[in-house]
């Protein structure tokens, strides 16, 4: 069994983020994730580690998005919209569900 490649394409990176190749490209150089340049033609290269990384990075700022966007239904944004209600808090939320 083949041991998996220390650095991958943008083609690879796309397939894993099930993005598409210039939306990989687009990342690296907006420096969102690192990669480098190989071989006469510069070609990109991510390290598995890095996009590891970016992935992980990711998840913590959906969570901190999340936690200052919180949910609000339907029918609670509505009434808040109309001024009848307070907007709930993400605890009150939770304890009626």
């Amino acid at each position: 069994m083949a041991a998996e490649p220390r650095f991958l394409t943008l083609s690879d990176v796309a397939e894993v983020l099930n993005i598409s190749t210039s939306q990989a490209y687009a990342l690296v150089r907006n420096e969102q994730l690192e990669a480098i340049k190989v071989g006469g033609r510069g070609q990109w290269r991510v390290e598995r580690a890095k996009l590891e990384e970016y992935i992980q990075r990711m998840y913590a700022e959906t969570r901190d998005f999340l936690a200052s966007h919180p949910f609000v239904e339907a029918d609670e944004a509505r009434r808040f919209a109309e001024g009848s209600a307070e907007s709930p808090n993400r605890d009150e939320r939770a304890q009626r569900n």
